[in-house]
């Protein structure tokens, strides 16, 4: 994790050990001599120790060796989790194709107020419009950020924006109703799913 590595070694320097290694590991050079300092930052070492040194001298170069580590960790985590990120938006709709009469209309995804299976049809519900869409509601739940589409029943998505009271009915199932008044069903499973986002 940490190397403590003189510089006047027989054999090779510690200049020399340092590029034998393909991935070096933090290093802090420890020599009697100064006139190697500036050597020793040039190659991105973490300190360099001045023989002799102090136990407080020595301290301050291993908490300044965990500052560095903690630093790149979460440089790492943030970079990994804007990656992440990144991907998980490529991942999902930004804009739905839906048949329009006789032309293919294209809708950016956070027009729909709600998307169900009525007649064995694929419908997307956007204000009193509502539009054929050649897909499945499964295809299309894994197509859509869950973040903002939510699987209320087995033949209904709706958009979270949208639901604006969640109504008690029958045995444990609850009614929706939406921004533009219409109610549909939530089950009694998707009902548990649902109060993990919105406790009730």
């Amino acid at each position: 994790d940490l190397v403590f590595l003189d510089i006047q070694m027989p054999g090779l320097d510690g200049f020399g050990v340092l590029d034998a290694l393909q991935e070096p590991p933090p290093i802090i050079f420890v020599t009697a001599y100064d006139k190697y300092a500036l050597r020793a930052f040039e190659v991105s070492a973490l300190d360099y120790l001045l023989k002799p040194y102090s136990q407080d001298r020595l301290e301050a170069a291993v908490r300044r060796e965990r500052a560095a580590t903690r630093s790149k960790k979460a440089l790492a985590q943030r970079s990994g989790s804007l990656f992440e990120s990144l991907v998980e938006q490529g991942r999902y709709l930004t804009r739905l194709a839906v048949q329009d009469r006789e032309k293919i209309r294209l809708l950016d995804v956070n027009e729909i107020d709600w998307i169900s299976i009525e007649q064995g049809v694929l419908m997307t519900h956007v204000g009193e419009a509502s539009y054929a869409t050649r897909s499945t509601l499964d295809h299309l739940e894994a197509r859509l950020d869950p973040a903002y589409f939510f699987r209320a029943h087995r033949s209904v998505i709706v958009n979270l924006d949208r639901i604006q009271e969640i109504i008690p009915w029958f045995k444990g199932s609850y009614k929706l109703r939406l921004s533009t008044g219409i109610e549909v069903d939530l089950s009694r499973a998707r009902a548990r799913e649902l109060r993990e986002r919105f406790p009730w």
